[in-house]
């Protein structure tokens, strides 16, 4: 045993207990290889077509947390009744990262007992959700949507919860015996699973994939999945060969 901390999170208190040299409890031999996508509309895709679902926890409670807010708002500052409204709200954030931690561990185990490797995207999340800067029109002015689209999307990858389901995903797979590979997603999502063209026309939707050089089509990020796996098993073979 490494450290023992003792933190609290409203009324709740938690003990978190690390350890050094844990041996690993490794899972029995599937034989099995997939690449993921993380998307928003599902969490996960699969190179062999599977889907897992995106629950939006955020946005499931989104009603009653700005209810919340409002009530706050109509709270005396220094009150009682302020002092007891900020922890419902607290508590209710607590509820939504509950769910959404979860959801994860659910979502990780089911890949980690399907598959012997794993092939996953070396994402940059704090990357991808900085603010969008406004664009200029030429008039000294600003172009209107691109900043609120953008803003919606940050809110959305963050409610899927991308970074705590990786690290999940990571640490349960070093539990159980599995190997895990994060490739660079770069074009992945472009890329034709079948010929190999890469252009941003291929993509139309957010789930729709039809490549415009050989007319293969495919749910978008099913597609990005087994480039997603191409790509790790590559990365494998290079390694082992040197």
């Amino acid at each position: 045993m490494k450290t023992i901390s003792v933190k609290r999170e409203g009324s709740r208190w938690y003990v978190i207990v690390s350890c050094d040299a844990v041996p690993a409890e490794a899972l029995p031999a599937t034989g099995a290889t997939v690449g993921i996508d993380l998307g928003v509309a599902s969490l996960v895709a699969t190179s062999d077509g599977g889907l897992l679902d995106n629950p939006r926890h955020l946005a499931a409670s989104a009603d009653r947390i700005a209810s919340a807010q409002r009530a706050l708002a109509r709270r005396k500052r220094g009150s009682t009744r302020r002092r007891k409204q900020v922890a419902r709200i607290a508590a209710l954030h607590a509820k939504v990262r509950r769910r959404r931690l979860d959801g994860a561990h659910k979502a990780a185990l089911a890949l980690v007992g399907a598959y012997d490797v794993i092939v996953c995207e070396d994402l940059r999340i704090t990357n991808m959700t900085r603010r969008a800067a406004s664009r200029p029109d030429g008039e000294g002015g600003y172009l209107p949507g691109g900043a609120a689209a953008k803003s919606g999307l940050n809110r959305s990858i963050l409610d899927a919860g991308w970074g705590v389901f990786l690290t999940i995903l990571s640490h349960k797979a070093e539990s159980a015996g599995r190997e895990l590979i994060a490739v660079n997603p770069a074009n992945t999502s472009r890329t034709c699973a079948c010929c190999g063209h890469c252009a941003k026309e291929n993509r139309r939707t957010q789930a729709e994939f039809a490549c415009t050089a050989c007319g293969h089509s495919a749910h978008a990020d099913v597609n990005a999945a087994i480039n997603i796996l191409r790509a790790g098993l590559a990365l494998r073979e290079a390694a082992e060969a040197a």
